[in-house]
């Protein structure tokens, strides 16, 4: 049951990863604005699920479904490492730079916005 639920908390975290790349792309065409609110968005939800999990709210199933699952196909460490070497290996190396610096900072601070949502319920 439980490679069930990682498995399809996998494949909805890919496709909403998939609808927010698709739409930041009319946003941004030159920068890789989805892959960082992919990011940002997962650790948000990254940050209220543990919260959770630590008082209890949520089972252990739900954890993997959410954090394993949706939160694991969500982020896009990967991807965000490909832009980046795309960005680079075009001759932009301050905007990768940029990239990374914007990715950390924006995720750290998703974390902890998750963190603080979910102590404030």
């Amino acid at each position: 049951m439980n490679y069930l639920l990682i498995f399809v908390g996998g494949g909805l975290g890919s496709l909403l990863r998939y609808g927010v790349t698709e739409i930041s792309r009319t946003l941004m065409p030159s920068f890789p604005i989805g892959t960082l609110l992919a990011n940002g968005l997962s650790c948000v939800l990254l940050g209220f699920v543990t919260v959770l999990f630590a008082r209890g709210t949520l089972s252990d199933q739900q954890r993997l479904l959410l954090i394993t699952g949706i939160c694991g196909g969500f982020s896009t460490y990967s991807t965000f490492t490909n832009d980046t070497y795309l960005i680079y290996s075009a001759g932009y190396w301050m905007l990768a730079l940029g990239n990374i610096v914007l990715n950390f900072v924006c995720c750290i601070s998703c974390l902890m916005l998750g963190h603080k949502i979910a102590t404030f319920m």
